[in-house]
């Protein structure tokens, strides 16, 4: 499955017509590979806020080399600047003079951070100046090109040493395909900071259950965690049972075949991770189906019943296996429940009401349970564009031309893009990211 496009615009006569006719020109994106260190090269450190002096110590702590001066010739791989300082609209050229000077330093796929304190808990020109560190971002991530990246880290203050498993995610090649997003840290429910000892298997000892983990996203999902750490235990229907119970020997992990929609599948789930394992750390929900259509044309009686059928599959089901997880108290403290929605239930779609509405509503999910988790659980969103898969290769190819070219990145990303961003949100040293949902989508030109 791979980019035939991207492939052509690196050979010859392809580097030619990208010059002359300015046509997307994708660059092959840096991906983590176990054993890596997170960033291959130097980080650039600036700004005045509350975090400037903390945040060498933080990279250090990652393994990461920093410095907080740019010398002649220097290139970097990274550019964390601590907005927090900025407390009105005039000081914003603050972020102009700190970054103008360094963008044609920047390394091929480079990561820029900005660090910044959520609106909400500020007032006046300060609150006028933090909202407008979205706008700044965004459109950076839009502009730095070269397969680089651009994000905004709101911290809540108190929260500063909590910043540390989101700045070892954005900084380095795990989150390749994740650009011009907004995360926030410590803001919804009562936030805890934990600290891991082995930060390549942060999920050393725990219990990750992932749903529809047989192929695609979700063995990818089950891949990630289970190099981090964690026994997997992978859910799928029943004409899935070979190719999930194959991949969980290979894992050396557990398996339940079931159709997450029946009814007593929350309780048989619930049972199992409470009688196997003692408990669960990491709740996955990846199961889902597209049944595309028009409104107009969906009728009640339709063969299937296209709304119904991905109502119950992408949310009632998620729905209703996290409440008797949680009811039950099978979710360990510390926990971790992640949702899978997509950029459409954002943007929308033509021909996917039913999943739009489908996707909006686990972010609706995560709005929910946000406030009101215990015990330090935490509950987060991942929304993935166009994620190159067997799926996708279906679709039309002038389609999926316009899906893959319709980003920053100017191509798809691939289904370990959304594991690694989930295990992120699993990272124990995540815990005070709580309530959030992050775009996988190579920063889409449409879609907030």
């Amino acid at each position: 499955m791979s980019d035939k496009y991207q492939g052509f615009v690196s050979s010859p006569i392809g580097k030619i017509l990208v010059k002359n006719l300015g046509l997307p020109n994708p660059v092959e994106l840096d991906r983590y590979t176990a054993g890596d260190p997170l960033v291959h090269g130097t980080v650039l450190v600036g700004g005045t806020g509350r975090l400037a002096e903390s945040l060498p110590g933080l990279l250090d702590l990652l393994g990461v080399a920093s410095t907080t001066v740019a010398g002649d010739g220097q290139r970097f791989k990274g550019l964390v600047f601590d907005a927090t300082g900025l407390k009105d609209a005039a000081d914003l050229v603050a972020l102009r003079d700190f970054f103008t000077p360094l963008l044609r330093s920047l390394e091929s796929c480079a990561r820029v951070v900005v660090i910044g304190t959520p609106p909400e808990q500020t007032k006046g020109g300060e609150r006028i100046a933090q909202r407008a560190l979205e706008g700044f971002t965004r459109s950076l991530g839009k502009e730095i090109g070269r397969g680089g990246t651009s994000q905004l880290v709101y911290v809540a203050e108190g929260q500063e040493a909590a910043a540390t498993s989101t700045l070892a995610f954005l900084l380095s090649p795990k989150s390749a395909y994740v650009s011009g997003q907004v995360v926030r840290i410590g803001v919804h429910g009562k936030a805890t900071t934990t600290t891991v000892d082995d930060w390549t298997r942060p999920l050393a000892g725990k219990v990750a259950l992932v749903t529809g983990a047989s192929r695609g996203i979700g063995e990818a999902i089950a891949r990630v965690l289970h190099r981090d750490g964690a026994t997997v235990v992978g859910v799928d229907v029943p004409q899935a049972a070979s190719e999930l119970q194959s991949l969980m020997n290979e894992l050396e992990g557990d398996w339940i075949t079931l159709d997450i929609t029946g009814k007593d599948a929350p309780q048989r789930i619930a049972h199992h991770l409470k009688e196997k394992h003692g408990g669960v750390d990491v709740v996955v929900h990846n199961a889902g189906i597209t049944r595309d259509r028009k409104l107009a044309n969906m009728a009640p009686n339709d063969k299937g019943d296209r709304w119904t059928s991905v109502i119950a599959v992408n949310l009632t089901a998620p729905e209703l296996i996290t409440r008797e997880l949680l009811d039950q108290g099978v979710v360990n403290k510390g926990g971790s429940i992640v949702g899978v929605a997509s950029i459409a239930g954002i943007a929308g779609n033509v021909g996917q009401t039913n999943y739009a509405a489908s996707k909006a509503g686990v972010i609706g999910l995560v709005d929910s349970f946000a406030d009101e988790l215990k015990d330090g659980i935490t509950i987060n969103a991942v929304a993935p564009g166009f994620i190159i898969t067997q799926m996708t290769a279906a679709v039309p190819f002038a389609t999926r031309e316009v899906g893959q070219r319709l980003n920053a990145m100017s191509q798809g990303g691939l289904p370990v893009d959304v594991a690694e961003t989930i295990a992120w949100y699993a990272n124990p040293a995540s815990s005070a990211v709580n309530g959030n949902v992050v775009r996988v989508c190579g920063q889409m030109m449409l879609g907030a």
